[in-house]
């Protein structure tokens, strides 16, 4: 990897990283540039490496790393990143990814360290899935995504699935269901092959959006690593007194953890069926953008591009993740009519708490009770600003 300062960070990070998450069996999150491209690092089960799998199941999103992004034309749009991303390669990546599991091998030192090692082998992708979760090209990079091993599985939303086939380079690509489709709140429903059956990946739509650019994806898991406690809403499971009394499964060993990504945010109304899923889902982290990124005018002349950080504020008051980690808020450099259109309000965590009680007109309204009811909302929550480069343990 190139041995500039964010590169060299970004391997500082990964081995203090892995050192913790190996005690801890925790996921891990990079940053790989100043935007929206992000590494997720997941604990297998135990089962699973103990028969000689890798010790992570890492996830690749939305990855750009060099070069421009054109939307629809370049006299209308061209950009390119105005701080050196991280990871300049998907081959830098990929070092960064044995990298993590020969340090894992390394460090572990009980008999499954020995099985897997086999497993760290450098002549294969360390990628496990890639994800996509729009058809723009500061998403869905074609220079960068071609560098990508051709057996990876790509799992994307429906407009990127058809772009991506289009070039027909990937010899596995999957649509991302939308989730809680027909009230069905199961996460298990989104592991479709060839995700493993611990992992899915679904997709949760708003139901009115301009432009194809409010939506989220949902990454659950469930490794057996969970740290979570007990839904109390969930009654725990009956033992069986009786010969041939039917055994009540425990939803809590079927709860997961997820990961929710939304780059240009989506309305808190329709998240709902998160908290109110079955088997419980727990949201260790929201990848939520704080800029409000508007096109146009002021008012409803505009467009919104990114929900910003009072949309971010309603989300996490809803989810109450553990996490709140700030996405897509890179300013980047361009040309084209769209500069002369973007409108951005760059709105720190702390003005989204001391802003985001007010009513919608402006109003405080009964501000000191209001303000109260969102500071008891975000208790607990941990907002993590990762620059380019950065990496967070999810503990």
């Amino acid at each position: 990897m190139a041995s500039d300062e964010s590169s060299d960070q970004l391997h500082a990070e990964l081995r203090a990283a892995v050192q913790t998450s190996l005690g801890s069996r925790r996921p891990v999150l990079h940053h790989l540039n100043a935007d929206t491209s992000w590494f997720l690092q997941i604990p297998r089960p135990e089962s699973a490496v103990r028969n000689g799998g890798r010790f992570y199941y890492n996830v690749l999103i939305d990855p750009w790393f060099q070069g421009t992004q054109t939307d629809f034309a370049a006299w209308f749009s061209r950009q390119w990143h105005a701080t050196k991303s991280a990871v300049g390669s998907i081959a830098e990546l990929e070092e960064l990814a044995w990298e993590s599991e020969v340090l894992t091998a390394g460090l572990r030192t009980d008999s499954s360290s020995r099985k897997s090692s086999a497993a760290v082998e450098h002549d294969q992708t360390f990628i496990d899935a890639l994800v996509i979760s729009h058809e723009f090209t500061d998403h869905c990079h074609k220079e960068t995504l071609l560098e990508v091993n051709a057996d990876v599985p790509v799992f994307a939303t429906k407009e990127a699935l058809k772009v991506i086939q289009g070039w027909k380079h990937f010899r596995s690509t999957t649509l991302i269901d939308v989730f809680g489709v027909h009230g069905d709140t199961d996460w298990r429903g989104t592991s479709s092959p060839p995700l493993p059956a611990w992992i899915g990946i679904g997709r949760l739509l708003q139901k009115h959006d301009m432009g194809n650019l409010h939506s989220a994806l949902l990454i659950t898991f469930n490794n057996r690593h969970a740290r979570t406690k007990p839904s109390k809403a969930i009654k725990p499971a009956v033992s069986r007194t009786k010969r041939h009394e039917a055994i009540v499964p425990n939803e809590d060993e079927e709860a997961a953890e997820a990961i929710i990504y939304t780059p240009h945010g989506i309305a808190s109304s329709d998240l709902t069926l998160i908290p109110e899923a079955s088997p419980p889902i727990h949201t260790l982290a929201l990848l939520h953008g704080l800029h409000n990124v508007r096109l146009g005018g002021a008012g409803r002349a505009a467009m919104q591009i990114n929900l910003g950080a009072k949309n971010g504020l309603e989300v996490q008051r809803l989810l109450k993740a553990d996490y709140w980690i700030g996405t897509h808020d890179e300013i980047k450099e361009g040309k084209g009519l769209v500069g002369w259109l973007l409108r951005r309000d760059d709105v720190t965590y702390s003005d989204a708490v001391k802003k985001g009680w007010k009513d919608k007109d402006g109003s405080s309204g009964n501000s000191k009770k209001e303000l109260s009811e969102v500071l008891s909302d975000l208790d607990g929550t941990n907002w993590v600003k990762l620059r380019n480069g950065e990496s967070k343990i999810l503990v």
